[in-house]
């Protein structure tokens, strides 16, 4: 496989670099590398995910699936810090990075996970779960994303995903209808659909 954002060891050259994001009132200082997704600033998606997002009534811990360098676990971990959130990437880079951003951020209420999807997740159940999918990964993957995340969903759990419309926004929808019998566009913008559906 050629090297992506998805891959588990990503064989770009290091070269990181620190800047700080205002999420949700909050201003972070982020550490990112070559190799990651979006690593000059927070992506539009994301941070239309970030700001829309809503606490479900079930109590649980929440997972960012996919979670980067970590913008969303970490802006949602200060906003809840009831909560414990679990960011969970492929990317070994990735996770790395999102371990020295909680630090920096002095966020205490996440753990993580290195892994392809739920593989190391097995047993584990959430009352949300956050993802930006790896688009470039395929419709597939991107659609067994969704088919695991019901599995890991507590009962009224729900799942929070953002996606360009371009980019599959529709199938996106027709896929979660068939799975959880409900999909809700929380919002539009710019092109990208935030959807929301209820176990």
């Amino acid at each position: 496989m050629s090297d992506h954002y998805f891959s588990q060891n990503p064989l770009s050259k290091r070269s990181p670099k620190t800047w700080q994001y205002k999420l949700r009132g909050k201003n972070f200082t982020f550490e990112t590398d070559h190799g990651v997704f979006s690593k000059n600033e927070v992506d539009y998606g994301t941070r239309f995910l970030i700001e829309k997002f809503e606490e479900p009534s079930v109590p649980g811990d929440f997972l960012d699936l996919g979670c980067g360098y970590g913008p969303i676990g970490l802006a949602v971990a200060h906003c809840y810090q009831s909560r414990n959130v679990v960011m969970a990437d492929i990317n070994e880079r990735a996770i790395e990075l999102a371990r020295k951003n909680a630090h920096y951020n002095e966020i205490a209420n996440v753990e993580f996970s290195s892994g392809d999807r739920f593989n190391h997740l097995e047993g584990r159940s959430f009352a949300a779960i956050l993802a930006n999918p790896p688009i470039r990964a395929g419709k597939t993957i991107v659609h067994q994303m969704f088919e695991e995340s019901q599995n890991a969903l507590k009962e009224n759990g729900s799942f929070w995903v953002v996606i360009q419309k371009k980019q599959g926004a529709p199938s996106a929808m027709k896929k979660l209808k068939s799975l959880f019998g409900n999909v809700k566009v929380v919002d539009r913008s710019k092109g990208y659909y935030l959807l929301m559906t209820i176990k």
